[in-house]
């Protein structure tokens, strides 16, 4: 029997294990082989998916830093803009102050134009002479009349069946002092007012018949006379009832020196005056303002030079 025939049992279980495990070798190394291609396959569709997701997370940065280049640039365009803006808004505001300014001023100067006019216009519709200071001072020319007089009520006329009359922007002033005497217990009346040139020419007269000529004490000659203004009024109470200067003893002529001025009223020859007797009955309607000054400072109607009244004049009726 050759030799190899006559191998031992041994040998051959050897052959064979050493064969089976070069199978398995080459089964393992074959499985490794084909799971490491199998992973390395992955790794490359991995690593295609993270250059592409790299690119795309590049170009979304790019795409946001570009993006973000622009709305820097517009918020600088911007903000560059929104301060030219507030410059020009600026320089329209003080624009606009000098043009408010500009209209208020204009606006002033139109309301001083109209307040001269307003006071030219009223002062040309106010008799000029009813400041001006008459007894032997200033004249009254024949045709001198108020530019408007007015009825006196009869319950305010000691006769009242002779009609008197007062200046008409006046007649409210005195209406009201004789109704505040009443008020205060003094029945004081008129009995004389308005009188016209001639009117005052026939008093003078008739006095000078009775007096001769010291009816010149206590009596003007027509032109110098206040009542031609129709603002002036004799007064007396129910019991002296006449022209004398036991008025001034009466609780009423006492009433008037401290209230009369509260409606416009002077006592027009207090004692002392230089032109007349003293005439507690003749009170003159000079405006409240007047009246309430000369009361104030204890003066008189004739203590003021003539250019302080006629500052007066265009509030006589206020």
């Amino acid at each position: 029997m050759p030799e190899t025939q006559n191998q031992h049992p041994h040998t051959k279980i050897t052959y064979a294990i050493l064969g089976l495990s070069c199978l398995l070798l080459i089964g393992s190394t074959t499985y490794f082989y084909m799971q490491n291609n199998s992973h390395v396959d992955e790794l490359s569709a991995l690593s295609q998916k993270y250059a592409l997701a790299q690119a795309e997370n590049n170009l979304l940065a790019e795409t946001l830093r570009q993006e973000q280049e622009l709305a820097s640039s517009t918020i600088h365009e911007l903000s560059e803009r929104l301060s030219l803006t507030t410059e020009e808004l600026e320089d329209i505001e003080r624009d606009l102050r000098r043009e408010k300014d500009k209209n208020d001023e204009f606006e002033d100067q139109i309301k001083d134009l109209a307040g001269t006019v307003s006071v030219l216009d009223k002062l040309s519709k106010t008799d000029k002479e009813l400041l001006q200071k008459y007894s032997r001072t200033y004249f009254l020319n024949e045709n001198f009349m108020p530019l408007k007089l007015s009825l006196i009520d009869d319950k305010y006329l000691m006769n009242p069946d002779k009609d008197a009359y007062f200046h008409a922007e006046a007649v409210d002033f005195l209406e009201d002092m004789l109704d505040a005497a009443k008020r205060a217990g003094h029945d004081i009346k008129i009995i004389s007012a308005f009188r016209s040139f001639d009117e005052q020419r026939a008093v003078k007269a008739n006095h000078e018949v009775v007096y001769g000529t010291g009816a010149n004490a206590f009596s003007a000659d027509q032109g110098y006379s206040e009542h031609q203004l129709g603002t002036t009024v004799d007064i007396v109470d129910t019991v002296t009832r006449t022209t004398s200067e036991a008025f001034a003893n009466t609780e009423a002529y006492a009433w008037l020196l401290k209230n009369a001025h509260r409606y416009g009223f002077v006592l027009s020859y207090p004692e002392g005056n230089q032109f007349y007797i003293f005439e507690p009955w003749h009170w003159r309607f000079v405006g409240r303002s007047l009246a309430e000054d000369l009361y104030d400072d204890n003066q008189t109607f004739y203590d003021l030079e003539q250019r302080e009244l006629d500052a007066y004049l265009i509030k006589i009726f206020d």
